[in-house]
């Protein structure tokens, strides 16, 4: 592009899908989501270069991640797309440190998700303008370059801005054997689709079966509601899948600690590989000491870690064996970087969280720019993939044979078709018009 493209308006839309009629999601702490997102569009003095962002939510309170998402878009009018780029971590760090904004942080909850949102969008919006899709523009930026996106601001005592260019730099020599690898072969993935709460056992068969003709050969399957139904859930899906794929739990913050330990202790014959957020997200000395009680299956959490601060503390007390990021909950591409090292630097494979609206579309970027640029092996490694709403996407993730296969198009892979946000823009939307019983 001839010249740098400059931030003229914004729109933010609240976009919320009736998931919680067929039970998609559910699970021992949401029984009903309706998956849902506060979707950025930030517009340029270039026609028909637009950058395109969203948060996930789970339906009420999308209204609030809209209304802090505002209060962010306003910070980028009139900027051009080199003044932030150039300089990537000022901006997230003057974007994240508004001094009024800041207080209802910082760097955590509603308003780091509406971070997540806008800064996302100004990836979608940089790759769209280099005619590249995400991963493959950060993997061609110099090591210096990538380093340059990240504030490193509170890190210093795990990993440093020097440290962090070794990892790097370490990776140049084979980073396009690696491309090649991933254009061939794909990064794993595993399936959750089979294994919600609110599923039949039937229906729990079905997919396995499924899943398994598919190609794949790992499963999560929610658990924390009832000990006794989750031993018997189990026991199905352990039937459904064999002994050599492998199973993984996810109690979604239902626990206390002794509870947890007490729980995955009577869980383990079933051969668990990891279980997932199984206390409160924010108790880091909770889940160290999970960890050390049921090993050697291991820890896996960070769905709602709330930042690269609780992820170091995480990392440096050896409370996890899985680091599981989320593209909405850290504050977008920028603080996933941060936390992608800081996992490299202390030797603990990071596989992603995923689902919900978007989330599979980003991670698809993610996981590649992990193998690509921090030089993950691909040894104990998968990223999350949940079959839902991928249709409303206008470059939707695509999985096969188990394994997720690199985006071709530019950009985030965050845009959404414009007849699935008049259809579901809450509430005045067609779909929401006719179930609130509202005229049109």
């Amino acid at each position: 592009m001839n010249r740098a493209p400059t931030i003229t308006s914004y729109e933010v839309i609240d976009l919320r899908f009736p998931t919680s009629d067929e039970a998609h999601g559910s699970d021992a702490m949401h029984a009903d989501p309706d998956y849902s997102a506060a979707y950025v569009v930030l517009r340029t003095d270039v026609a028909g270069l637009e950058g395109h962002g969203l948060t996930f939510t789970l339906g009420r309170g999308t209204d609030v991640c809209v209304a802090a998402a505002e209060r962010l878009c306003e910070m980028t009018i009139g900027l051009t797309l080199a003044e932030i780029t150039r300089d990537f971590a000022n901006f997230w760090r003057r974007l994240t440190s508004e001094s009024q904004l800041r207080w209802l942080g910082p760097e955590k909850g509603v308003v780091h998700l509406a971070t997540a949102a806008v800064v996302n969008a100004i990836w979608d919006l940089w790759a769209k303008a280099e005619g590249k899709p995400v991963w493959k523009l950060v993997a061609d930026l110099t090591p210096e370059q990538l380093i340059g996106c990240i504030d490193f601001r509170y890190l210093g005592n795990a990993l440093t801005r020097d440290e962090a260019l070794r990892i790097v730099e370490a990776n140049e020599p084979d980073k396009a054997d690696r491309e090649q690898r991933l254009r061939a072969d794909g990064f794993p993935a595993y399936t959750t689709s089979a294994g919600w709460l609110g599923y039949s056992d039937d229906q729990i068969r079905q997919l396995c079966r499924e899943a398994i003709a598919d190609g794949w050969n790992a499963f999560k399957l929610k658990v924390g509601a009832d000990q006794q139904d989750d031993r018997r859930r189990a026991a199905l899906i352990r039937e459904e899948i064999g002994p050599h794929r492998r199973l993984m739990i996810d109690a979604n913050q239902r626990w206390e600690v002794g509870e947890a330990i007490e729980w995955v202790r009577a869980l383990a014959e079933f051969d668990l590989w990891w279980v997932e957020e199984p206390t409160s997200p924010d108790d880091v000395v909770g889940h160290a000491e999970i960890a050390r009680a049921i090993a050697p299956i291991g820890v896996a959490t960070g769905e709602q870690c709330q930042n690269r601060v609780i992820f170091k503390q995480f990392l440096q007390l050896n409370a996890i064996a899985f680091c599981q990021i989320d593209s909405c909950r850290l504050g977008g591409l920028n603080e996933v970087l941060a936390v992608m090292l800081l996992a490299k630097k202390f030797g603990v494979p990071v596989c992603p969280h995923a689902g919900g609206v978007g989330l599979c579309e980003y991670v698809n970027h993610l996981i590649m720019i992990d193998y690509l640029r921090i030089g993950a092996s691909l040894e104990n490694r998968v990223c999350e993939f949940v079959d839902h709403l991928h249709e409303h996407f206008v470059d939707p993730c695509v999985v096969t044979g188990g394994a997720y296969r690199l985006p071709q198009a530019p950009g985030y892979s965050a845009q959404i078709h414009p007849e699935t946000l008049a259809a579901y823009r809450y509430p005045d939307g067609p779909i929401w018009r006719e179930r609130l019983g509202a005229k049109p």
